[in-house]
């Protein structure tokens, strides 16, 4: 028989319900001309807060809360019978929201939890908003032109992530963190173009869902080792870094728009090459080449941590068979249409070329690769 005052959610449609008589702490009234109040509870200590109400009929709901409080009979409360509210008139949840400068960055109040696409550029943010990072249904995070110099690892929780711009930033590098996390399930476009990259970690080719990525304007001195293994991607974009070469995993990239102008790209000399051969093979090279020739099973429970890390950056050599630390190293010029259908020119003299590593395992088989190149040039 008493009086409680029911509060529904688009979170809660079920609703919570609170005892009013003799429960109310304070009324806060200073903004009900605009429709605005907010009624503290004691029992539980609770905020109900109203907003985008009449004004008139927030008043007349106030007065008769004030007396429900005061232990006023329900049947004497100026109540008035409930009426389903129109479709039109609920709001729905936010699911978009687009900031392009600091004054309009949310400072005391959160993100609505059901946005799915966020924007905050231009906001001179240092750090990403913990807020932020508790939007679970984010698919898209635009935090282009700021001045963010780290990631937390915790944006690999984000699970339902497909699109992260990073453009125009401060960052100095991308965590290997990240590349273990959920991302590697959902992140299809990322841009970290116009930051201070020197080189991403080993586990960034992890991202394997990955269809765009942007890296220009970075200070990249390489490419990933394992970029072969991004079957996915489809537009890349290196342009104005510090690429000497390409890794020999690019050869197994197959693209449709690739850019790498603007690199400093060097010079191959196949007669000049890379010799690292321990001849004879150390006890570590020959297991370790045994391991990845046959296939055989290894990780951290049957391995040091440190010696799966090197089966991972292993070599692949021209005949197939693997090398660890033990190798000739070349480079050799590949026309960049062989992995991309369109090119951006490599630089102002209209070419399409780059040099590409690559890799022997022993003193024939570049030999013999150096007889066949010879003679298919003349």
């Amino acid at each position: 028989g008493g009086v409680y005052l029911m509060v529904c959610t688009a979170r809660d449609r079920a609703g919570t319900r609170y005892k009013v008589q003799e429960n109310i702490e304070r009324f806060f009234t200073r903004f009900v001309e605009e429709g605005k109040a907010t009624v503290r509870l004691r029992e539980p200590a609770v905020d109900v807060c109203l907003s985008k109400a009449n004004a008139s009929n927030l008043k007349s709901f106030l007065s008769a809360v004030r007396l429900a409080h005061q232990g006023t009979d329900a049947g004497a409360l100026p109540l008035s019978s409930l009426v389903p509210a129109k479709t039109s008139e609920v709001e729905k949840p936010k699911t978009k929201m687009i900031i392009t400068s600091r004054r309009d960055y949310p400072l005391t109040k959160n993100f609505p939890y059901s946005l799915e696409h966020l924007q905050a550029s231009y906001c001179k943010l240092a750090r990403i908003d913990t807020r932020v990072l508790c939007l679970k249904k984010l698919r898209k995070l635009d935090l282009s032109h700021n001045h963010i110099k780290q990631l937390p690892a915790t944006i690999g929780d984000l699970m339902c992530l497909q699109e992260l711009n990073l453009h125009d930033n401060h960052l100095e590098s991308f965590s290997g963190a990240l590349c273990n996390s959920t991302l590697q399930k959902s992140l299809q476009f990322l841009d970290l173009s116009q930051n201070k990259i020197k080189a991403l970690p080993i586990q960034f080719c992890q991202l394997r869902e990955l269809v765009n990525l942007k890296l220009d304007d970075n200070e990249l001195i390489r490419l990933p080792f394992k970029i072969g293994q991004l079957d996915r991607l489809r537009f890349l974009s290196a342009a104005r870094n510090k690429l000497p070469f390409l890794p020999s995993d690019f050869r197994k990239l197959c693209l449709e728009n690739l850019d790498l102008f603007g690199n400093p790209f060097e010079q191959p000399n196949l007669l000049v090459p890379n010799i690292q051969l321990k001849i004879p093979l150390t006890l570590l090279e020959c297991a370790a080449r045994a391991t990845l020739n046959h296939r055989i099973p290894y990780g951290c429970h049957l391995l040091p941590s440190h010696l799966c890390e090197d089966l991972e950056v292993a070599k692949t050599c021209q005949c197939g068979s693997a090398c660890l630390s033990s190798f000739i190293q070349i480079t050799v010029t590949m026309n960049l249409h062989h992995v991309a259908h369109t090119v951006v020119l490599v630089d102002n003299m209209g070419g399409t070329e780059a040099p590409v590593i690559c890799y022997f395992c022993s003193l024939d088989c570049y030999s013999q690769f150096l007889d066949r190149y010879l003679q298919s040039n003349g």
